[in-house]
Parts: C-alpha cells; structure tokens; sequence
C-alpha cells in the first residue's frame, strides 16, 4: 500500500478492479482459531502471492525435514521473538533476507506470511509498531509461519528425520 492509499482509506483492495479480496477485519483480529483464514488470505495479496510460489531450496527443505514439526514449531517461535518480538528489534527497519540458497525456510515463510518486519505486522495484522509483542500475538504469527512450512515442505514428521547435509561447493 502506498501512503496516499493509507491516507485515502483504500488500503487493500485490487488496483486495478478495486475489489477488495482481503476481509482486514477478520484477519486484524489475529485470532489462533482462525489462523487458516488468514492463511488463505494472504495468497491472495500480490506481494504475499509472490512468496507463496517462490520455489524453496533444497536446503531448506531438508533442514525442515530435519527438524520435524515440533522443532521446527521450537525454531520459529525462539526466531520471531528475538527478530520482530521487541519493541525496537536492533536490526529494526532492515528487510529480512531473502537469497536463493537460504538455509532455512524462515525467510521464504516469513515474507509469505508477512512477518518479516515491524512494518508488515501493523499493515497485515494490525500489530502496533512501538510495543513488545504479547505470548498470544507471538502464538498466532508462529501458527500461521508453520502452516506456510507445512503446506510448502509435504510429509513433514514431528520429530524430524535424518537427512545427510549438503555439501557447500568450494
């Protein structure tokens, strides 16, 4: 959104058709229940939409398959609280990295689900720059990052599995 569309209240709707695809309201609630809505409503926005089709690196993918859902749950939770948690992240105002051999799939799901930046929080999820996040705030982004994981890496286990590394070319 541009600041003269945030000025003129047409945050969100099509550019071009001026239909709005996203209910802001629904998803400003941030409600854990409804994590799957808001999942479905950000593949519809161009720039999530991107993101959701970028393919992922196979070495993000192993290191998924490594983890396991519940390590993977453990990773992200730990990594969203120290990276957009605080008020005032150290590296505030910097875009989360995104390169194409990415060892993990945090980035790519990150930038899919906007929690990337302080900036997405407020736009997509209606998340106050300024403030800590809160535990349940914390929950919801973690949801809705494994979901990405989940329906981008199939036939994730929860334990993880045994997957040899990649070796880096020299």
């Amino acid at each position: 959104a541009t600041d003269e569309m945030v000025a003129e209240n047409k945050v969100g709707p099509c550019r071009q058709c001026g239909i709005q695809l996203i209910n802001w309201e629904r998803v400003h609630c941030r409600n854990s229940r409804d994590a799957q809505n808001t999942f479905a409503m950000l593949k519809l926005e161009k720039v999530r939409h991107f993101f959701w089709h970028l393919p992922l690196s196979e070495r993000a993918v192993n290191h998924a398959r490594r983890k396991g859902k519940k390590g993977l749950r453990e990773r992200v939770r730990s990594h969203l609280s120290s990276a957009i948690g605080p008020a005032h992240p150290w590296h505030d105002g910097f875009q989360t990295p995104m390169q194409r051999e990415e060892d993990t799939a945090l980035p790519y799901g990150q930038h899919a689900t906007a929690t990337c930046c302080r900036a997405c929080l407020e736009y997509w999820h209606g998340i106050a720059i300024g403030r800590n996040l809160t535990d349940e705030e914390l929950d919801y982004l973690t949801e809705l990052l494994c979901l990405y994981i989940e329906d981008r890496i199939q036939g994730l286990t929860d334990d993880g599995e045994i997957i040899p590394p990649i070796r880096r070319r020299e």
